[in-house]
């Protein structure tokens, strides 16, 4: 192969690159931004709050919902005080958890999460917590522990454990 053919392969592929990373960059819908919680991260969290906390949510759906909701509203105020990277690493986490590509690699989830049942999404949770790879490990590890933390500070769930919350302090 030439000198002349082999520049013109690296700049043909480095192009190619480059389009390819900026489609995928223009394609990623937010999930986290300005202290907000947008849907794309919504999407996510929302079935992943309900596998995590099954069994410990109300049983009627409609009661479900609300504590899902609540849940979510708690989640959004827990990750604004967190500190500005570690907010970062978490919208881009729920951004690639978010796009078909990310959910599939990462989570090893096929179907979408609005679709996803529990048990698959369980599933999929389970397997990101058994992997080899650490980042999977971690984006496990941080989902889970956020959504405990997020759902457990509030005072109501309390009950479900028969915690009688914080003792006074004379």
């Amino acid at each position: 192969m030439q000198r002349r053919t082999l520049l013109g392969l690296g700049v043909a592929g480095a192009a190619v690159l480059a389009l390819a990373g900026g489609g995928a960059a223009w394609m990623v819908e937010a999930a986290w931004r300005d202290g907000e919680l947008l849907p794309a991260g919504r999407r996510v969290l929302a079935p992943i709050a309900r596998a995590v906390l099954d069994g410990s949510l109300p049983a009627d759906p409609g009661a479900a919902d609300s504590a899902i909701n609540a849940h979510i509203a708690r989640m959004q105020t827990l990750l604004r005080g967190l500190p500005p990277h570690t907010q970062r690493e978490l919208a881009d986490l729920l951004a690639l958890l978010a796009l078909q590509p990310g959910r599939r690699v990462l989570a090893g989830l096929s179907s979408t999460w609005d679709d996803a049942a529990v048990s698959e999404v369980q599933a999929a949770l389970q397997s990101m917590r058994q992997s080899s790879l650490l980042l999977r490990r971690q984006a496990y590890n941080a989902l889970r522990d956020l959504t405990h933390a997020a759902y457990y500070a509030d005072a109501s769930t309390w009950l479900l454990l028969r915690y009688p919350g914080p003792r006074a302090v004379a």
